[in-house]
């Protein structure tokens, strides 16, 4: 089990990597429709949407990232007094009752609108450039399913603190 775990983090950890990629091109991009916008006055017709894709990829790959790192944003009033295993317990209950349902519920939202836009080659109309829009979507699904299969591990992780009172 705990080989499964430390793959599933690998994972995580490689989409944290292309993350970062996603966020120098979304720099280079927004800077370079900047200058030409502002120094030139001649605007990209595509800088918009591409700037839209890169940073709609960063977030989604970014979220298993985040979670295999345990940063994202909880409110501590109560959890940071709890002991560990208290700790852990809260983290089973809320993994279950909040996180699966709804994490599932979005992956499965995902893969259908990745596969309908596939089936229709769906292409933005936000501008003029009408760039295709099912790479993003796969983007979309694949970010969120790393955020689900990290999830899982936290889970795994939380339950069996919780059991044992102690990490895996």
């Amino acid at each position: 089990m705990s080989k499964v775990l430390t793959v599933i983090d690998a994972i995580s950890e490689w989409g944290g990597k292309i993350a970062r990629w996603f966020t120098l091109c979304l720099i280079l991009v927004i800077v370079q429709e900047v200058i030409r916008r502002y120094v030139f006055n001649a605007p990209s017709i595509w800088g918009y949407e591409v700037s839209i894709a890169l940073g709609t990829s960063l977030y989604a790959w970014g979220f298993a990232y985040t979670e295999s790192k345990r940063a994202h944003v909880r409110v501590d009033v109560f959890y940071i007094h709890m002991s560990p295993r208290v700790k852990a317990i809260a983290d089973t209950i809320g993994g279950f009752i909040f996180f699966l349902p709804v994490i599932a519920f979005v992956v499965f939202a995902a893969w259908n609108k990745m596969f309908w836009s596939w089936s229709v080659m769906e292409k933005s109309v936000e501008g003029f450039w009408y760039p295709p829009w099912y790479p993003l979507r796969t983007m979309i699904f694949i970010g969120f399913s790393l955020l689900f299969l990290q999830g899982l591990a936290t889970l795994t992780r939380s339950v069996y603190h919780a059991v044992k009172g102690r990490d895996l």
